[in-house]
């Protein structure tokens, strides 16, 4: 009996510091805790917590930054926002947060950076980022809140709700669109050679959050017309219409209108 229990707590532990959860174990005193503490999701319809095929006694809580998300398929899931494959790399992924730790300590100056996104977001974030897991048999993803590019409110995402997460920001491209045989709306920029890395700034992020637990405001602004690097980009569809979103620190430059307009003719 010993054994058994030395072996769950060591897994328990494992679990917490390879992939940022706390597992319940058998102890007596993480019992206490987990009954004190509010669950970060439902449990199954059996009333059951189970982990990859496991049961386990309770809800499992992330820790610092991490961030358990329930994956869905971005091609039926919304009719707004379509997630279109990118030519450097796999499109992002799509997923609702089921529980979010409260946020990083800085290294340095033990000041937390707090979590920009909380349970019941949608987010936008990279399909290999993460570690994959089966929790109350929902296919799941645990990620770090960095992983996050945007996150929106409610069913459908459209251009009110969607916010860049942090450092990114939300770049109209110009350019036509087209529609495949199965509707889904593509730039006509993406199936070019040439990749779309320009643009018009719609909407910012709060900017990246330095060691004193304080915002870096955004070198750009609503409105800018601005060059990015190549593949820096992540493209998607909002509305029918081809955008991108782009980390602040890949941001070349800003131009005029007077510039953008020559480059279009």
């Amino acid at each position: 009996m010993r054994l058994s229990v030395l072996a769950l707590t060591m897994t328990a532990f494992m679990a917490s510091s390879t992939y940022g959860w706390v597992v319940p174990s058998a102890t007596k005193s993480s019992t206490t805790a987990l009954l004190s503490a509010p669950p970060s999701t439902a449990a199954s319809s059996s009333g059951t917590y189970t982990l990859d095929g496991e049961t386990i006694r309770g809800p499992i809580t992330p820790l610092g930054n991490f961030c358990l998300v329930r994956t869905k398929d971005t091609l039926t899931a919304t009719d707004g926002g379509i997630l279109l494959p990118d030519q450097s790399k796999e499109r992002p992924t799509e997923g609702i947060i089921v529980a979010a730790g409260p946020g990083k300590l800085h290294p340095h100056t033990g000041v937390r950076i707090t979590n920009p996104v909380k349970e019941g977001d949608s987010v936008l974030y990279g399909k290999f980022d993460g570690t994959p897991v089966v929790y109350n048999d929902d296919s799941c993803q645990m990620i770090r809140d960095d992983d996050v590019m945007l996150y929106y409110e409610g069913t459908m995402m459209n251009l009110e709700n969607a916010t860049p997460c942090r450092d990114y920001v939300l770049v109209e491209l110009q350019g036509e669109s087209l529609e495949t045989s199965s509707g889904i709306a593509i730039a006509q920029s993406v199936v070019a050679e040439n990749l779309p890395c320009q643009g018009v700034v719609i909407k910012v992020g709060e900017g990246r959050m330095n060691s004193k637990g304080e915002f870096c405001s955004s070198p750009v602004s609503v409105g800018d017309n601005i060059k990015f690097k190549d593949y820096a980009g992540n493209d998607v569809t909002i509305e029918g219409k081809p955008y991108s979103i782009v980390r602040m620190v890949d941001i070349l430059c800003t131009f005029s209108e007077e510039a953008a307009a020559a480059q279009q003719e």
